[in-house]
């Protein structure tokens, strides 16, 4: 596998500054530019195969969204939230197109990649030419989003990278079937090892701070504000869908692909909540939208 390069832009938050890294694959003049982003607790490291096979046509860009992996913290962790998101992708397309006069990229983003996604390409001028939203909407499951919130939140602490990995193989069951190599890698790419010896994973404990503060009346707001955003983009979307997915659900699906930009439905069986597009028919469906 063709190395990527590890870089950095500096973004800014209203408490002060913070970096973010990103993973960077192909041909960094290449003006075709994909940028992938993850899910609420894990990293850029997640698209590498996805990246690899796609650098072929685009110089793929994958994130560490701030409080993961490789980029920094937010001094004040309410800001863990999508428009902080938003802003900080905004510097980085910047960035990337610094030399560029039409500023365009293409998005995919899983989970909580897709709310900032979905955010972006709802704003009025914005750069994004297509649209690939992985097992999220703007509803919800509240359970699920509950599930995700008591995660988050727990400061876990293994005395081996053994016991850590089983954990998150465990708690990640739903991305369906992985060979013993891929579930490694996707452990990997998330934990890392303290000075004491013990492993934890690699983001920063105050993501939970917003999940905490959420009240149903808040909720309710703000899939109203997902709404509207998805109902504003006007770009070509990608609807994926795990089939036993319980963060997407099959009616809010459906609606997606009736309203706003009457995304194109596409669902993966056997998988819940999200594919991984680490395997090879996965990848498939997503360079058919983006590239064709």
């Amino acid at each position: 596998m063709t190395a990527a390069k590890i870089k950095s832009v500096q973004c800014c938050s209203p408490t002060g500054l913070h970096h973010m890294s990103y993973k960077e694959w192909g041909d960094e003049s290449n003006p075709e530019i994909l940028i992938c982003a993850h899910g609420v607790t894990r990293v850029g490291d997640d698209f590498d195969v996805m990246a690899q096979s796609l650098s072929d046509h685009y110089r793929v860009i994958c994130p560490d969204v701030v409080g993961r992996g490789r980029s920094g913290k937010l001094l004040d962790p309410a800001m863990y939230q999508v428009p902080q998101y938003v802003s900080d992708m905004v510097t980085l397309i910047a960035r990337v197109t610094a030399h560029r006069d039409d500023a365009q990229v293409d998005w995919f983003g899983t989970s909580m990649g897709g709310l900032i996604g979905m955010a972006l390409a709802s704003l009025p001028g914005n750069p994004v030419r297509k649209l690939v939203l992985n097992d999220i909407g703007p509803t919800i499951d509240p359970v699920a989003l509950r599930r995700i919130g008591d995660y988050i939140g727990q400061d876990l602490r293994f005395p081996d990278f053994e016991m850590a990995a089983r954990f998150v193989r465990e708690v990640s069951a739903s991305f369906g079937e992985h060979t013993e190599e891929q579930w490694h890698k996707l452990a990997t790419d998330v934990l890392r090892q303290q000075d004491d010896g013990q492993w934890v994973r690699h983001y920063d404990m105050g993501l939970a701070k917003p999940f905490s503060a959420a009240t149903p009346e808040s909720a309710k707001a703000d899939e109203a504000r997902l709404w509207a955003a998805y109902d504003a983009i006007r770009c070509p979307t990608l609807l994926i869908r795990g089939e036993n997915s319980d963060l997407l659900s099959r009616d809010t699906a459906h609606i997606m692909t009736s309203r706003g930009p009457r995304a194109q439905l596409v669902e993966i069986p056997n998988v819940g909540h999200a594919p991984t597009f680490m395997h090879d028919d996965q990848i498939a469906i997503a360079r058919k939208f983006l590239i064709g």
